[in-house]
């Protein structure tokens, strides 16, 4: 296998390579933050549904599925410098897209580029710290990962500090879309002059086949059907099961055949927690002011403190990841996390005022591990599958949360809106009920938002009154998907203990178990 160019070995970590990788990390959640605070300000610019606000978080999402599994088949051949190029690129053409932006449609574009560059900087940034920290891995990833909530606190921030300024543009959400290219152009002067590690899979001689043979054909069936199915959202077309099943099927078989393995059963697992837990976290993240504006006290961008309040925390807390990974074991902390986030959500959905930042509190202290920890685990458990293996949980999380998660928080949504206002509220859903949507399982009902802004105070007031309450419902609705998750992670956990506890594979004399 050929060498990338710019890669060379490092005796000792990279710190100024890591934080490179920190900053593009705090870029690409950056423009999530802003999002999920403008979300609202873009339903009253552009009309949308709760249904077409969840597509938009669904592009905000998928593409960077696509893009993650595409350069984690080709990164070890082009090298990661020219992955961290592309990245660059796609970030500056994405925000120009959604500047230029005119509605519902244009917006969707804009919003699909900037996942596809986020995710092509997940693609280079996890398999580089996991080589530069190979001893370690649970710890730096999850202390890169404090690049996530950093990212969002700093643009839910940017959004409560200027609320309505436009400088050169003609609505306050272009302004705060504008901002974003000053984190993406510090970390595109940071990478480019940084040099690039060998990836331990490459640098140890592990062929590309074995790489393979850890997802297998398993692995492959599973991703390729979600693959399948956002494609299908990309068209525009509604997702048939049978033809999303078959295509999976199709890929497997490829795989199967290709690698003569059907997978690591412990990646399988890992596979299929991780739809639940990107759902738990970043679903409820691209929700959370949304969900909370109507319940918070009267204090103004309250939503917003709340999510730089939590976003601090995790930061923090991933930051200190080191003594905690140590002390309690990465799947000891995954059953901990799993275990504390039900707590948080089933708090959130009964919360108000003032509480509500005791709920949050309760809430951001199981989710923060969750996501970083099971990339940690995973380069530790299958150091043979290279970027491919590390980067397919992020894709498969990700596809999973664009896919089937965010557009069934914002369908439920919408029907719940509907079911409410229809039992006692029948004369104000008579006159804000909108046309029908196209959604995930068929047509959604809808608000329409011309029509709600027309409304007389007392009304507006009603209508606030059943949306609140809507609302927050939507936390028991996620609740359910950390209790699957606890499950999981317990089996995991007497997993390891059978084995001995918990230890890390080094990719020396690695023994994979298959099905």
């Amino acid at each position: 296998m050929s060498q990338p160019s710019t890669s060379t070995r490092h005796e000792g970590p990279d710190m100024k390579l890591f934080w490179a990788c920190f900053v593009g990390l705090v870029a690409t959640s950056f423009v999530f933050g802003v999002r999920a605070s403008t979300i609202g300000n873009l339903q009253d610019s552009f009309n949308l549904s709760e249904t077409q606000k969840g597509n938009i978080n669904g592009a905000g999402m998928w593409p960077f599925a696509l893009s993650i599994i595409f350069f984690s088949l080709i990164i070890d051949k082009i090298g990661y410098k020219t992955v961290a190029l592309i990245a660059m690129v796609c970030h500056v053409v994405s925000l120009i897209l959604m500047l230029c932006a005119t509605g519902y449609e244009s917006f969707y574009w804009g919003t699909f580029l900037v996942a596809v560059a986020n995710g092509t900087v997940e693609s280079f940034i996890n398999p580089v710290i996991a080589t530069v920290f190979s001893k370690q891995k649970a710890k730096w990833l999850n202390i890169l990962h404090a690049g996530w909530p950093a990212g969002m606190a700093l643009g839910a921030l940017l959004c409560a500090v200027f609320p309505d300024t436009t400088l050169f543009f003609d609505a306050p959400w272009k302004f705060r879309f504008a901002m974003c290219f000053i984190p993406v152009g510090i970390y595109t002067l940071l990478i480019l002059p940084r040099t690039f590690p060998v990836n331990e899979r490459v640098a140890a001689g592990v062929s590309y086949r074995d790489m393979l043979r850890e997802v297998g054909a398993v692995g492959s069936f599973m991703i390729g059907a979600l693959v399948f199915a956002a494609v299908m959202q990309l068209l525009g077309k509604p997702m048939q099961l049978s033809q999303t099943l078959l295509a999976g099927a199709a890929v497997a078989v490829l795989a199967g055949l290709y690698t003569g393995s059907m997978g690591n059963w412990l990646f399988i697992m890992v596979l299929i927690i991780i739809g639940p837990l990107a759902t738990t976290e970043l679903g409820t993240d691209g929700w959370m002011q949304e969900l909370l504006k109507l319940s918070g006290p009267d204090v103004k961008h309250f939503e917003t403190w709340v999510f730089v309040y939590t976003s601090v925390i995790m930061t923090v807390l991933r930051f200190y990841a080191g003594p905690i990974v140590e002390r309690f074991s990465p799947i000891g902390m995954l059953v901990i996390g799993s275990a504390i986030a039900i707590c948080g959500l089933l708090f959130l959905s009964t919360a108000a005022g003032f509480v509500i930042l005791a709920a949050a509190t309760v809430y951001v202290l199981g989710k923060t591990f969750l996501w970083s920890t099971t990339l940690g685990m995973t380069s530790e458990q299958f150091p043979k599958g290279g970027a491919l293996t590390l980067n397919s949980v992020s894709a498969m999380g990700v596809l999973f949360l664009g896919v089937l998660g965010n557009p069934m928080i914002g369908y439920k949504q919408d029907v719940d809106m509907d079911k409410r206002l229809a039992n006692g509220h029948t004369a104000l859903l008579q006159q804000i009920k909108g046309t029908p949507k196209e959604a995930l399982l068929g047509l959604a009902p809808s608000l329409d938002q011309e029509k709600i802004k027309a409304l007389p105070e007392a009304s507006r007031k009603e209508l606030e009154a059943v949306q609140a309450e809507s609302k927050k419902h939507v936390f028991v609705d996620i609740a359910t998907l950390p209790v699957f998750m606890l499950l999981c992670y317990l089996g995991l956990f007497f997993y390891f203990k059978r084995k001995g506890g918990y230890k890390a594979v080094h990719i020396e004399g690695i023994a994979a178990p298959e099905f």
